[in-house]
């Protein structure tokens, strides 16, 4: 077994954990390139399907190319697909710097999804790598509510072994790739052929390393303009995976206080 096997076991294992104890079960689905490999590895965990919805919590602010992706595979992948969409920036914490404010619009959109749709638990795309914040998360993590997070109050995960059994009106939310990086992400994708939006591929000299609205995600100077391109780029670079998010060059606390409120 090589590295990408380890890893790809061990989210079936965290994916089919999830599905026998959580009765309402649904998938965050942003349309990169790593809840694209989570829906790919759900495929894989549940016999060519996805047993549950995947929910994509549109703030109508991304990129043509990633709502043409959606609509094409929600067809492909025979998936069945909950649209949120947000509620408009004047109802957001005006306290919040700018691009925090309307990231914000996708928290909040996500409560009101979860509330109406009553899922138990949520299945999200995020890595320790990614960011300093999310470096604190649990794979199993239970949340308040209305989904606030309390990094201070979290279960022990020792050994591969998570806490299910929450007690009845929990809010869990599941990182089935915490434990993957970046380059693991692009090397999966390479290695299984996943789709990918063709917005991470260098054009005219810039590409982007993660895709959020048009508004608030910015390109990076880059000239990879392929799979291998960007893997070669990974291995050598220091520039953050999240540079061209305005929202992480705000405030330092600004992503602590969006996680802490649900955000994802």
């Amino acid at each position: 077994m090589d590295h990408l096997d380890a890893l790809e076991s061990q989210s079936i294992y965290i994916l089919r954990e999830a599905f026998h104890p959580i009765d309402r079960l649904g998938l965050l689905w942003s349309l990169g390139k790593d809840s694209n490999a989570m829906v790919w590895l759900c495929r894989k965990a549940f016999m060519g399907r996805v047993p549950f919805p995947v929910v994509h919590v549109d703030t109508e602010k991304k990129f043509p190319e990633m709502y043409e992706f959606r609509e094409r595979y929600t067809t492909e992948w025979n998936l069945t697909l909950i649209r949120g969409v947000c509620p408009p920036l004047e109802q957001i914490d005006p306290t919040l710097p700018p691009a925090a404010r309307a990231a914000a619009r996708k928290t909040a959109g996500l409560k009101a999804l979860l509330e109406r749709e009553r899922f138990t638990g949520v299945l999200a795309g995020i890595r320790r790598d990614e960011e300093g914040t999310r470096a604190k998360e649990r794979v199993f993590s239970p949340r308040g509510e209305a989904g606030q997070w309390d990094f201070r109050d979290q279960p022990p995960e020792f050994w591969d072994q998570y806490k299910t059994d929450f007690p009845p009106g929990t809010h869990i939310r599941i990182h089935p790739l915490l434990h993957w990086s970046e380059i693991d992400i692009w090397r999966y994708i390479r290695r299984e052929k996943i789709p990918t939006i063709s917005l991470y591929f260098a054009k005219d000299g810039k590409r982007y390393r993660s895709l959020g609205d048009q508004d608030i995600t910015f390109p990076i100077e880059s000239s990879a303009r392929t799979i291998d391109e960007v893997i070669t780029e990974l291995e050598t670079t220091k520039v953050a995976e999240r540079s061209g998010r305005a929202m992480d060059h705000e405030a330092e606390d600004s992503f602590e206080r969006l996680r802490a409120d649900g955000y994802m």
